[in-house]
């Protein structure tokens, strides 16, 4: 039964599972062939339904794999798939959608770029009895939003937070005490302020690194620690970059050096080794720096010894996932074994499917990224 396959999905599928529900490429495989581009994607003719896709940016190797993706196991049930992607601009996202709904499409799928400016295509697509599934960013202030399919948020930013207490010696990769001390400088990156999923992250690594700041064993020497204060819009390589640039002037021209910096995503994380290495730290001896999803140009800085972690978040199963739910719905069937009390949009709790991350060090990455087929060990450069 499909609801069965949902319920399994929503308790929190193990990687083994999760890889063999989804069958076909990883990531590195199906990233060649994301979708559509800004203003315009694809639709398939064969079928029933069909179902819109809106991504946010194909900027990001993440999120032209997460497309790939959904679109090919929705072809495989059959349905036929209007993937599109906005490029990180809010009125492009804004008109994809209503050109969906305009077309009639039977389910949505939206990974949104502002999770508040959507409530006039949420209000249509209720109206014309459309389902709306949020795919890994929640949606807010809405009463519209039907589902959301994602990963355990709050447990990134602990991993988040955790990786960086490994690399600083605190502890150990089992969670067992290290021998180091402290204390030790570390500065704070989050996402970006309109993307709930940040606060969630940010909230979810202070929760471990809090309690060691108030006692001293690491201190925040810009002072920054506001979520506002360090927010980066739109998730902007570049604006981390410039952020860092500006610490570094303003709090370690005394000759003090960074030992961590909290980085919660990938692309950031370039961003901030760049800062580093242009203001004279060595490639070789940089701070303990986290990231998220596993792209390729990251992975292949931790195997280099510069990037420290990452949190890898299996877009394949997030795919399936979605892509159960959906097809569950269209059937008429009733999805089971949903979270009903972690997401609050603001205006109702929207029923979720939260999936596991996994912490990524360089001696993880052959296991979980290549053996799993996420990526190849040609992409990764092993």
């Amino acid at each position: 039964m499909n609801t069965k396959k949902l319920a399994a999905l929503a308790a929190g599928v193990t990687l083994v599972m999760g890889l063999a529900a989804c069958g076909g490429d990883g990531a590195g495989g199906s990233g060649g062939g994301g979708g559509g581009t800004e203003g315009g994607g694809e639709t398939t003719t064969e079928g029933g339904g069909t179902v819109g896709v809106a991504m946010p940016t194909q900027s990001s190797e993440r999120w032209i794999a997460d497309g790939a993706n959904v679109k090919e196991q929705l072809e495989a049930l059959g349905y036929q798939v209007d993937l599109q992607y906005a490029e990180d601009d809010i009125p492009t996202q804004v008109n994809q959608i209503d050109n969906m709904i305009t077309q009639g499409v039977d389910a949505l799928i939206i990974a949104s770029i502002d999770g508040t400016a959507l409530t006039n295509q949420l209000e249509s697509a209720a109206e014309n009895g459309i389902p709306v599934i949020a795919y890994d960013r929640l949606i807010r202030d809405s009463e519209n939003v039907d589902y959301y399919t994602t990963f355990d948020n709050y447990k990134v930013g602990q991993q988040q937070a955790t990786s960086l207490l490994v690399g600083l010696g605190l502890l150990n990769e089992d969670e067992s005490e290290g021998d180091a001390t402290g204390p030790f400088n570390i500065e704070l990156f989050a996402g970006s302020p309109d993307d709930n999923n940040a606060t969630f992250f940010f909230n979810g690594a202070m929760d471990v690194l809090q309690p060691l700041i108030d006692g001293g064993t690491l201190v925040v020497k810009s002072g920054q620690t506001d979520f506002n204060t360090v927010a980066t819009l739109r998730w902007d390589p570049a604006t981390a970059q410039s952020r860092m640039e500006n610490l570094l002037t303003s709090t370690y021209s005394d000759g003090s050096r960074v030992d961590a910096v909290l980085s919660p995503y990938d692309g950031l994380s370039i961003g901030i080794i760049g800062a580093l290495t242009g203001t004279g730290y060595a490639s070789d001896d940089l701070p303990i720096i986290s990231g998220q999803d596993a792209e390729v140009g990251s992975v292949k800085s931790i195997l280099a010894g510069e990037q420290f972690a990452t949190i890898y978040k299996d877009t394949r199963e997030l795919a399936a996932a979605t892509v159960e739910l959906v097809d569950t719905l269209l059937k008429g069937e009733t999805p089971e074994g949903l979270d009903t009390t972690t997401y609050d949009n603001g205006v109702k709790i929207v029923p979720s499917i939260q999936l596991t991350p996994y912490i990524i060090y360089t001696d993880n990455v052959q296991e979980l990224l290549v053996d799993s087929g996420y990526w190849t060990a040609e992409e990764l450069g092993i």
